[in-house]
């Protein structure tokens, strides 16, 4: 059976659960679908009113509170009071008063999700406005205020002390000059296209920071690509140009909605050159052409919130979520996820993929490649338009509709964002672009760096600054992104770019002639304004080196990340199914890199991100079960088996739940790889050569043949990717049952190298992985800080996990505790622990092996109810 062979038949409907009659259910009066007069069971009633939520709405907008005792004004009055944390409520409250009379089913409910990921309802007609917080002083300390969390530090105070002076310099001097920190980041109303008035003109200004141009006039289809003399702009002492055309007699725009534009000007050199303009909002290339165009985009009509027009523009209509416990994250690339080989759109993502996501469990996405790039194999990191949308996947309307949908789904939306370094493209992007080598960058070698062929930003340069800034609060404010997930920033700190170089931990590696104070202070800066702008926000950095004070708040000297990418985990990972077999897998050192980070510093862990799914590098389902995914992922009875397979299948499943229990605060994971994604990730792309070596790469004819998911895979009753997406359901809703990622309490009571088995604790969970290939253990005891009884709510080797039911919470067995010191805790059980297996214990009061039976139940997961500590 081949994998390309492979077809999904009907796909199975998602939930669409009937209620069935139960003995004992009483009868009672609900206002509702009744008819006037008419008494009906719940169960009758809640029937009809399914019935009648099928044929009005579409079924992502069944809400939770559809049957209520209460008038429904009230619940509409909370609702807009809180939409979030009423509709929970609802069903905690109101809804569950009816759920006790059947059996603890919420019958009312269409699918799983709608009862563990209520969507948000608001008014029709309601708009979403951001309410900014104010910008904070600069506290009076010397920048040493995060020894307090790490005494070790004052080795590096002078540092600290020099970067904390650089800061509140520049703060300073932006308050002094600029009219105040948030009108500097605003440099987006200011630069580029902006509508206005001059000398009483209503009409449309372009300005333009290059100080090397010698002339600049605006072309376009405007003019027909010769500029008239009222097209000509005018450079001010700043080195800005200015131009301003007034609205046409009719009072239409000089410049049409959707049409081409470009800047004329003559470079520092005397050359001519059009230039997409920096601060464009879309640039598009034609099916005919090579270049990018810049697009004028300014819809003259505001749609109503929530409506998709391509001729007005895009009103939100829900809030953002709140800002979760813990981050369980959904890495994506909107233009690969279509199963088909094609670029998807940003409102085919929004339809097809966004319910998938949700389904999952995950509570927020983290999109890449957003920012326009002229080279799409670049996979989003060679941007070219910072402000600009990316046009191959649809308009800038259609992405914020696909935000706020996201929004409406409770889903936190997080934006892969690129400011550590540009394109050197200098006919689509910003590089060369007035014709000098420095500008918005270093001039000469340290501009450019060797290994990404890509332009290093000045960090110290005022307008970088401005531009940078603006960018990142640009996002925020016109797309409602909720944050951001800062690409590469271990390059931005340091002078090497972390390039052929072993960090060991010394501080002087972190704190010395090596970093690039520059650009650690704008780090601080932009976390800076975007935790005080947007209280809410979220700032994750990709960094590599460790640097200590990296997710400390910048008002203690720290540099204000949220979470710090735990990279480490997935290079572990891949060196121990590379190097190693499966008798000598170090447990403790598995144990030490899942929980190597400095403390009061929170991470997000990951066991493969999209760099693991990349031409080049394998995923974990490769590197477990390499050809053979070809040919024997078929269920039994389905076709060939393999072992090959069972053992991937098994030790994927261990791979991931040790990862997020054990990886971090937080977690990731790239599009497909929770259900095992069998292709590797490969763009489009010709014939190049490789910058940092020189040697020859092989491009791919253009193909995308391998760039997209199979989601036909998953959905498919015959084949075991179910089995690895049903697993990953049921983690992610562990987490929201319990919340053990965010619990203070982690105890590692065992790793046991012969046994090959670790026991662990993380809040009320006790976790207990067996990664021996062969020995299965009978009665085995593992130490837990808290009395029993415990039951097993998870277990890998569920059925509908694709596992042998050696272990499953089918038994409902009850776990009693034995007080006395065991592994250093105070109390501790006995249980057993298949070969390759994982499983997890809860206090028997939230263990329920029937859950998944219920409507609302997650397959495989055995917690009553919401669990004890339900969040999204």
């Amino acid at each position: 059976m081949q994998l390309g062979k492979l077809h999904t038949g009907a796909r199975p409907q998602a939930g669409g659960v009937t209620p069935k009659a139960r003995r004992g259910v009483s009868s009672r009066t609900v206002v509702s679908a009744a008819a006037p007069g008419e008494k009906l069971s719940a169960l009758e009633l809640l029937r009809r009113e399914n019935e009648l939520l099928r044929q009005t709405l579409d079924v992502a907008n069944v809400p939770i509170n559809s049957v209520v005792e209460e008038p429904a004004s009230s619940a509409s009055k909370a609702t807009l009071q809180n939409p979030v944390q009423s509709t929970i409520d609802n069903a905690a409250g109101v809804g569950l008063s009816l759920l006790d009379e059947l059996g603890g089913v919420a019958t009312m409910l269409e699918r799983p999700e709608d009862y563990w990921s209520p969507c948000i309802e608001v008014p029709d007609n309601m708009e979403y406005v951001d309410e900014y917080g104010p910008i904070s002083p600069i506290p009076n300390h010397d920048g040493t205020m995060c020894f307090k969390w790490d005494n070790t530090l004052w080795s590096a105070a002078e540092h600290f002390k020099y970067r904390w002076n650089v800061f509140k310099n520049i703060r300073s001097a932006i308050d002094q000059n600029e009219g105040g920190f948030e009108k500097f980041s605003e440099g987006y109303k200011y630069y580029g296209f902006n509508r206005g008035e001059c000398n009483g003109q209503t009409g449309i200004w372009y300005r333009e920071w290059a100080p090397g141009a010698k002339a600049m006039a605006l072309v376009g289809e405007f003019n027909n690509w010769t500029p008239e003399d009222s097209h000509w702009a005018f450079k001010n002492q700043f080195g800005t140009w200015e131009l301003f055309l007034p609205d046409k007699p009719d009072g239409t725009p000089a410049i049409e909605h959707r049409t081409k534009v470009k800047c004329r000007l003559e470079t520092a050199d005397g050359h001519w050159v059009d230039k997409i303009p920096a601060w464009i909002k879309w640039a598009t290339q034609e099916w005919n052409e090579i270049l990018f165009n810049g697009v004028y985009y300014e819809p003259t009509e505001k749609g109503a919130p929530g409506e998709i027009d391509e001729n007005k523009s895009y009103t939100f209509k829900y809030p953002r979520p709140p800002r979760p416990r813990a981050l369980r994250i959904y890495e994506c690339h909107v233009g690969m996820s279509s199963a088909e080989p094609k670029v998807n759109s940003y409102l085919e993502f929004r339809r097809d993929v966004l319910p998938r996501i949700r389904a999952l469990g995950y509570n927020a996405i983290q999109i890449m490649a957003i920012q326009e790039h002229s080279y799409y194999g670049s996979f989003g990191y060679h941007v070219t338009n910072f402000f600009g949308v990316s046009s191959r996947c649809g308009t800038p309307d259609e992405l914020k509709a696909l935000v706020d949908e996201a929004h409406r789904m409770g889903l936190v939306v997080l934006m892969d964002i690129v400011h550590s370094h540009a394109s050197k493209n200098t006919n689509d992007g910003i590089n060369m672009f007035d014709g000098t080598d420095g500008m918005y960058f270093h001039g000469g070698p340290r501009g450019n760096h060797w290994m990404w062929d890509s332009r290093c930003f000045n960090y110290g340069n005022w307008e970088t600054l401005r531009f940078l800034l603006s960018n990142a609060r640009w996002w925020m404010d016109e797309y409602k992104f909720d944050g951001y997930r800062f690409d590469g920033v271990t390059s931005m700190m340091y002078h090497h770019h972390g390039l052929s170089y072993t960090f060991t931990g010394n501080y002087g590696e972190y704190f010395g002639m090596n970093t690039d104070v520059d650009a650690v202070v704008y780090l601080m800066l932009v976390n800076n304004l975007l935790h005080d702008m947007f209280p809410n926000c979220i700032t994750i950095g990709e960094d590599v080196s460790g640097m200590p004070s990296f997710c400390r708040p910048w008002q203690e000297g720290g540099v204000g990340f949220d979470y710090r990418l735990q990279m480490a985990i997935a290079d572990k990972w891949i060196e121990v199914m590379k190097l190693h077999d499966d008798y000598a897998w170090n447990m403790g050192n598995l144990v030490h890199t899942l929980t190597n980070r400095r403390y009061a510093e929170a991470c997000v862990g990951y066991a493969e991100s999209h760099d693991q799914a990349l031409v080049g590098d394998k995923t974990i389902a490769f590197w477990l079960m390499d050809k053979d995914m070809y040919d024997f992922m078929a269920v039994p009875g389905a076709g060939p088996q393999s072992l090959v397979v069972d053992r991937g299948i098994a030790l994927h499943k261990m791979i991931r739940l040790l990862t997020i229990a054990l990886g971090g605060e937080s977690y990731l994971n790239f599009m497909g790889n929770e259900f095992g994604h069998p292709e590797w990730i490969d763009f489009p792309r010709v014939d190049s050569y490789d910058p940092s070596t020189g040697n020859f790469v092989p491009g791919n004819g253009g193909s995308l043949h391998l760039c997209r998911r199979r989601w036909d895979l998953p959905d498919s009753d015959i084949l075991k990717y179910k089995f690895l997406n049903a697993f990953d359901r049921a983690m992610c809703h562990l987490d929201k049952a319990f919340g053990y990622m965010s619990a203070p309490n982690t105890y590692i009571s065992r790793k046991d190298e012969g046994d090959k088995l670790i026991a662990f604790e993380r809040g009320d969970l006790v976790f207990v992985f067996n990664f021996h290939p062969t020995q299965s253990f009978q009665d085995y005891r593992v130490g837990c800080r808290e009395p029993g009884p415990y039951k097993l709510v998870l277990s890998s080797d569920e059925e509908v996990f694709g596992g042998y039911r050696n272990i499953t919470k089918e038994t409902d067995a009850t776990f009693q505790t034995a007080s006395g010191n065991y592994d250093n805790r105070p109390h501790s059980f006995q249980v057993y622990a298949p070969a390759r297996t994982c499983a997890v214990y809860a206090p028997a009061a939230w263990a329920d092996k029937d859950a998944d039976r219920k409507p609302h139940g997650v397959p495989g997961l055995g917690v009553k109810d919401l669990g004890p500590y339900f969040s999204r």
